[in-house]
This record gives structure tokens, sequence and C-alpha cells, in this order.
């Protein structure tokens, strides 16, 4: 047989020929030899460079280059101890660079296996969700709307299905697939209707296949070498950071410049002073900003995921501390997403159901008293009817089982599939009633599946020989499809009266914040079941409505008032009737009937663009909406200036969540096209993680600017100490060989540090900022620039007042060489907030930070005391009187800032310090 081949071939020579079971699937066993036979499904990454290569990379930079070539000319004259100590600075900062990107790959790599795609295989007769690297030749896919699939697959059972296979074949129009039909050996990709390929996507309906090939050896395997020289995106900032940073290299190579020439001028050496300059070059050029940043990013994200939220696309890191709405689905995520029955009307009578969540422990009540379901026909339809248009299925402990057992145990059940389909075959099990049992005496044809822009669910039975459809959805949208209801056994024509009751009581249980559906059937021909389409869905018989309710998730409430407290509007987005949407919202204490509005899909269909754009602002609840909605609105608050956050979950939602500027997909319900599609993937659906991302977001961005603050003040104040002492006619303040351990002492492990700060107490007190914000903007370019002076000036002080009081040079360049560093380790506290001190935000917060700095004090500390390195770093022992100079002149804003606090204390609200990660 032709393995490449089969779509030549029927769905049974294709299950007979990998030797499986189109019901069973395969066993565990059969799984794991197969694995070993046919590798894991993915694509064979391709290999990347090897360590070594990597380190080596380090030293290709221009300016280290020219370091080494210093080095080298060192060694040459005789100058063998300053030749090694640069070398080994060299390599201490190449080791660091090198650190630096190994950590940023391994974040990036989990990143990658986080939001690696799953998918529903059968296997040991059980409906399982696998990692898609883990299915198998011979594994039973089953298919849904918004699937993403994983492997080539023959089809062996369709129900509508409709693939985009735009990405292999270039065609935008999707392909209704068929089950049992041969396709010529010369057909096209696109023209192969009765496969599936890895990469594709399922647009609507759903079915079976048997997967035939996996990894390099599917379609998609085929071009993977395309796939792969996909190189890393770089962020906005990092390309603005870049961009600066080009400036900042001739900006520091000119002042280097004047410096050697003017030290020449004034007579010293001219070795010593292209040292000196190439030294100075090599500190003062912030070359590891672009790769610190990266690293920020990185660790950000892994803190992110931490939360719950994983993000998928970099930039969006940068984009979620500029939100100003958050669009939010209820269902799943403003709720708890957990569906109970607790209300069903049937024509004339209301019944309670009691219990909660997923155990069918609960009883029937009517008017208050105990019911036996049994003795109402009309309730027990409306329970069936829930039960069999339905595919969530049932387990007890994630195992499906059947008979007595279920009868005998009433805890621990849990729902595979929908929850709102769940919650209604939790229902009929309250009444004794199964799908398993009532498929005994009747069976599934076909199914049109639930679509949101139907809002409807129908599945077509066979039952004594007759068919029937059975349909569910929303009530509005059913009763105009009904012309009878069932009046106890008999169906009688709907009337005006009977319908205004059946609306009535649906207004009356949205009132309450329960979700409804409707229920209802026809008898049809077996001339029309044999085309099965919409239009069966038409002269039904009204059983009954369903009511169910989905608790607001305790943390959304809080998680609301944040987003409030922040400058960022919340926007309720939901299928369900307005009443059920409204009363959640004012629960959540996000509508105010004075101040907010809730529109309709209907409403917002009647509204042109600049009447919606009159009032968008004002909208906090949106009803009845279909995913083209979604859509209209991400780019109606975009005209508005905002920047949106929109979660989805559906395929349909995936025009919407790409048009936002923050799309969001859902990782328990979310399609894999849906998460395909977004930047950032809720792994728990919950609201909270999106306003715990948007603080994880700002406190990124925070901490970048942070250490660009550091970074650039630290670099300018070493270039003004040597710039000024060089125009003031002194001698050199610093040896090349200090200014490159500087550069060591303070770049490295500190400004790490600051990567990793905690959230300041403020930041989400302030409103969002501007996107196209500069990150130098609200004043932090005069605070480098300031404290650049503040250092370069305070050393070249301590140096010209040791020199000219007590001429003693080597003394004076070591007092400056301590009073440089000193400068730099105090200022990094200084850097860990731009609006608090460091005694009211903590000091001992950042345990990282205070790690760093004890160890750069340490090693400054060696190289002025022992013995071995005073005499490479041409150093001598500083007395108590001399650090005291040291110390009061480096950290005089440190000790001023001590002294405010303790007598002028600010007092920071009990609700901000609460929120201190």
């Amino acid at each position: 047989m032709d393995t490449d081949k089969w779509y030549t071939r029927t769905a049974q020579e294709a299950i007979d020929f990998w030797r499986t079971d189109q019901e069973d699937g395969l066993s565990s066993s059969e799984v794991k030899s197969r694995i070993a036979e046919f590798g894991y499904n993915e694509l064979v990454e391709k290999q990347k460079p090897v360590w070594w290569k990597r380190f080596f990379a380090q030293f290709q930079d221009f300016m280290v280059l020219v370091l080494l070539a210093a080095t080298l000319i060192s060694a040459f004259l005789g100058e063998y101890a300053d030749a090694a100590t640069i070398l080994s600075i060299v390599l201490i900062n190449a080791i660091l660079g090198f650190l630096q990107e190994h950590r940023a790959e391994k974040s990036m790599d989990a990143l990658r296996t986080m939001v690696a795609p799953m998918s529903h295989v059968i296997r040991n007769g059980i409906l399982q969700q696998i990692a898609a690297r883990e299915m198998v030749p011979g594994d039973i896919m089953v298919l849904e709307s918004g699937d993403k699939i994983a492997a080539d697959a023959r089809l062996i059972d369709v129900h509508n299905m409709e693939v985009d296979e735009a990405t292999l074949t270039g065609e935008s129009l999707s392909v209704r697939k068929v089950a049992d039909k041969q396709i010529g050996e010369t057909s096209s990709l696109g023209d192969r209707k009765n496969m599936v390929y890895a990469g594709t996507s399922i647009i609507k309906g759903r079915g079976k296949a048997v997967v035939c090939a996996t990894g390099m050896a599917t379609e998609v395997g085929r071009i993977a070498d395309m796939i792969q020289d996909v190189k890393h995106e770089s962020t906005p900032l990092e390309l603005r950071l870049e961009s600066l940073g080009r400036w900042l290299v001739w900006g520091c190579l000119i002042i280097c410049v004047i410096v050697v020439v003017t030290g020449v001028l004034k007579g010293e050496p001219l070795f010593l002073m292209c040292m000196a300059g190439i030294s100075l070059a090599v500190a003062a050029i912030p070359e590891g900003l672009p790769a610190i940043v990266t690293v920020a990013l990185a660790l950000g994200v892994q803190r992110m995921i931490k939360r719950n939220a994983i993000i998928r696309k970099l930039p969006a890191v940068e984009t979620l501390g500029c939100t100003t709405v958050i669009c939010s689905d209820k269902t799943g995520t403003l709720t708890q997403n957990v569906m109970t029955v607790q209300k069903v009307f049937v024509v004339g009578r209301n019944y309670e159901l009691t219990g909660t969540g997923y155990e069918i422990k609960g009883n029937f009540l009517y008017n208050k008293q105990e019911f036996d379901p049994k003795r109402d026909k009309c309730l027990l339809q409306c329970l069936e009817i829930g039960a069999l248009c339905n595919n969530s299925i049932l387990k007890h402990n994630n195992i499906g089982i059947s008979g007595l057992w279920r009868r005998a145990t009433t805890s621990g059940w849990s729902i595979e599939g929908d929850p709102t389909e769940g919650a209604l075959v939790i229902a009929a099990a309250k009444a004794d009633i199964w799908r398993s049992e009532m498929e005994k005496n009747q069976r599934r044809l076909a199914e049109i599946p639930f679509e949101s822009e139907r809002c409807r669910m129908s599945v077509l039975y066979e039952k004594n020989n007759k068919n029937v459809i059975y349909v569910k959805g929303a009530p509005d949208v059913i009763l105009d499809m009904c012309q009878h209801y069932m009046n106890n056994s008999i169906e009688s024509p709907l009337s005006a009266a009977i319908k205004n009751e059946i609306l009535e009581q649906n207004e009356n249980m949205t009132d309450q914040a329960l979700r409804v559906l409707a229920v209802a059937y026809r008898q049809i021909t077996k001339m029309e079941a044999s085309h099965v389409s919409e239009d069966l869905e038409k002269d039904l018989v009204f059983v009954g409505l369903i009511g169910m309710i989905d608790p607001p998730r305790q943390e959304v409430k809080p998680a609301i008032a944040l987003c409030r407290q922040a400058g960022i509007k919340t926007i309720m987005i939901t299928g369900d009737h307005r009443n059920t949407a409204v009363a959640i919202a004012k629960e959540l204490q996000m509508f105010k009937e004075e101040k907010n509005q809730a529109l309709t899909g209907n409403e917002l269909d009647e509204l042109n663009d600049g009447e919606l754009a009159k009032i968008i602002n004002s909208v906090t609840v949106y009803a009845r909406v279909s995913p083209t909605h979604k859509l209209r609105i991400v780019k109606a608050l975009k005209r508005q200036g905002h920047i949106v956050a929109m979660t989805g979950d559906g395929v349909n939602d995936a025009p919407a969540i790409k048009e936002a500027d923050i799309g969001i997909a859902m990782g328990f319900t979310g399609t894999d096209v849906t998460k395909e599609a977004a930047a950032m993937v809720l792994a728990d659906d919950n609201f909270a993680t999106i306003v715990a991302a948007v603080e994880e977001g700002r406190g990124i961005y925070d901490n970048i600017r942070k250490f660009i603050r550091y970074l650039l003040s630290c670099n300018l104040g070493e270039v003004l100490t040597m710039f000024i002492a060089t125009l003031a006619g002194l001698p050199l303040p610093l040896l090349p060989v200090q200014i490159l351990w500087v550069n060591l002492v303070t770049d490295g492990l500190p400004a790490m540090a600051l990567g990793v700060d905690p959230n300041n107490h403020d930041i989400m007190n302030r409103p969002p900022r501007q996107p196209r914000e500069s990150v130098f903007s609200r004043g932090l370019s005069l605070k480098i620039i300031t404290r650049g002076f503040q250092i370069g000036i305070s050393t070249v002080l301590v140096f010209a007042g040791v020199y000219f009081l007590k001429n003693d040079l080597t003394l004076a360049r070591t007092m400056a060489f301590c009073t440089l560093v000193f400068c730099q380790m105090f200022h990094v506290f200084d850097c860990r907030s731009e609006t608090f001190s460091i005694f009211e935000i903590g000091m001992f917060k950042n345990k990282y930070l205070i790690f760093a700095t004890v160890c750069s004090v340490f090693m400054q500390l060696l190289v002025v005391y022992h013995p071995f390195m005073r005499e490479i770093f041409a150093t001598i022992p500083l007395g108590l009187s001399d650090w005291l100079v040291v110390l009061c002149i480096s950290g005089w804003t440190f000790i001023i800032g001590a002294i405010k606090h303790l007598f002028f204390r600010r007092r920071v609200p009990r609700s901000v310090l609460g929120r201190v990660h």
C-alpha cells in the first residue's frame, strides 16, 4: 500500500493498515512502541550553535576586539600584569554576557513549551486530551470547530466540517470535508477532501480521523526549513534602545578621543592615554543594554507564567502597560464556569433544582415541595432533550462509568466538554436520565453544531423508525422557530398569550442572573433527514426553558476595582441575555444605572459608526453579541484612542483577537485557532489573571527604566570623571585597568538585579502610559544627567582634594576608584523607584540586589586590601578616615534621604503597601 497517498484509500483501509480501532483507538502500550518507532510528532529543529561558539561570539564586539589588541600590545611591551588583568576582566565580562543570553534562551524555550498545542484522541476507549507532540500514527483524532490539526490524517467520520487550509494551499476559502470518498492519485493537496493536514484549522463542524503521518513526515514537515528560519522578532523597545545605543557609542567615542588627545597634549604617555581611552570607551558604552532588556523581558514573562498568563508575542509585554480597556468574556472569565441548573420552566409550571456544581446530588422542587420528575412528562422531555442535544461527557474521578455504579455515588463527578452542556447533563442525571441509556433505543444520525452567530445547536436522532430533530439555544431565537408547544403530552398551537408567558418567564430568570436555554423538537420525514441543514430547524415544538447560574469568581470583583484605580475600563461582552449580563455586572460593581449602558447585538447593528462613537465610552455591557460584533467593538474603541485587550475562545473570535492591541485567548476553553491569533493565553481563563498580567507588564517596563537609569547615569559618571579631570589639567584619576574593573563590578550583577525588582507600591495607582512615550519621559533623562554629573564631580573632588592636600597620587587614585564604585552602589538603590525613597519601598525587598551589592563591595575591598590584587590594580589600603570621606561623598544623597525619612516620614496607604510582591 502506498503510505503517502491515503486519500486514494478508504477510511477502513487506513484503520486496518495502522492496526487501530475507530471506537477504542490505540492502547497505551502500543502508543509507547509507536513513539519509539516514529518519534515524537514535532518538527526537527535546526541544531543550535554549540555553547563554545556562542561563548566566543561574545568577543565579536568591536570594542572588545580593540581591548584584546591592547592586551597583546601590553604583553609585547612587558606589562604582563596589566595584560593578564585586562584579559581576565574581558573573560569575566564575556562569561556574564554568555550567561545572560543563555538565561534568556532558556526562558524563551520554556515559553514555547508552555504554549504547546493540545489534541483530543481516543485511547483505551476513552476520549483524552494529550500534547500534540505525543500523537502517533494510528491515533484516532477527535476534531471540533476551532481545533488546530496536529498531524496528517484520513477522515473516517465528518459532521458539516469545513477546514481552513490557507497555510498549506494559500486558498482563502475553507474546504468542506468528506469521509466516504476516495480521491484520484493525481489530485492536488487542496482537492484531497477526505484528508486533514497538520497546521490547518477546523472552521466549522466536527469529526474523527485516523492519523497517518506525524512530525517531519507530514506535509508541513516538508517545509520545516522555512518555518525554522523565522528569526527572533525584536520588540519596539529593543529597537529604540538599539538606535539609542548607536548614538551613545558615537558620543562616548568622541569624548574618549578628547580625553586621549588632551592627556597627550599635557604630557601623559601616549600608550597610557590610548589604553585609558579604550578602557573608558569599553566602560562607557552600554553594549549590554539590549541584552539586559531581552533578559528582563524574558524573566518578566516567566513571572507572568507563574501567575497563569502565558505570553506568546513578546511585544505584548510592553503594550500591557498601556492598556486602557479590557474587553472580557463573561462565562468562565468573570464567572466560575461551573454552571448549575437551578430552574426549569414548562408551560404552566416552574420547577427548582437543588445542588451545586457537578455533583449529581440534588432534588426537584415544585411549590417549594420535593417533586418526583417522572410525574411530569414535559419536564422529563425537557431534561432528555438537554442530555441528547449535548456533547459533554460526565465522568467520575476522570473515568466514564455506567450502570448502577452511577447511581451509587454522588460525589467526584466532573465534566469533559462545554460547562453549559455539562450543567444539562448533571440536571438530567439528577432525574436518573442518562444519554448512554437513551441511545440504546435511538441513534444519533447527524449534528448541526453550535455557532455563535446561530445561537443554537441541533441533533438528528432516529427513534422507533422515526426521525426527530432536537434543538437547544437562546430562548428568543428558538421561540421564533416554534409553531407549537408541549401541553402535558399534547402538541398545542403556540398562541400569542403562551408566547408572552414564555418570554415573561425568560425575563424573570435572566433578572436573577440565570443563563437561560430553550429546548424544542420536531419529527421530520426520512426525505428531510437525508439532507441535513439549518432548514430543518423550523416549525418546532417548544418544550421548556432551563435556567442555570454561573456565579462570579471571588477574585474578579477586587480585580475590577484595581483596574478602575489604575485607569483601566472593564467591559463585559457575552452572548447571554442582557438582564443576565447586567445582573452579573452589577454584582461585580462594573455597572451603574446612572452612568453606564448595556447594548445588545441587535441594538449595535442599528447604530452607525458615528452614533456608536458617541456612546461607546459609557457602554460597559454588550449582550447577545456575535464574534463579528466583537470586531466592531474593538475597532470603535481603538478609534477613540484606547489600547484594547480583548478576550476570546471560539474560532470566530480570532479576527477580534488579532485586531485588538492585546489579543487574549482562553487556555481551557480556547480553540487552537484563537490561541494562535492571541498575544497572550490565560492558563486559568480568569479575568484576575489579565489584571495581574497588566500589573506585571507595567512592572517589567518600570524595571527596564530602572536599569536604563542606572546604567546610563553610571556610565555618564565614569566618562565625566575622566573628562572633567582631563579638562582641569589633573593627572589621570583612574588607570585603564581600574576603569575596566569599575565596569565589571557595577554594570553586571547590580544591573541584572534591577531587572527582577519587585513592583513598586504605586504601580496600579497610575494611569496607563502612552504607547509612544519615550523611555526617557517623565523626567528620566534629567535624572540620568544630574546623577551622572553628581557621580563624576564627586569622584573628581575626592581625587583632587586628596591629591593636592596629601600629594599622594596612588592614594588619590585609590580613593577616587572607591568613590566611583560606591557612588554607583548607593545609586542602584535610588533607581528602585522614581517616586518613593528606598526607605519607603523597603531596603531589603529585593534580595537579589542585596546579594549583588554585597558581591560588588566584596570585590572592591579585595582590590584594595589583598596584596596580589593591590599590585595589579595599583591601589593602597585605606584607613578609617579615608573611608569616611569616600562614603560621605559617595552616599550624601542616601544620607539625606535617611534623615528626611526619619523626621519627615511620608505615609504610604496600606492599600498600596499591600500590593508589593
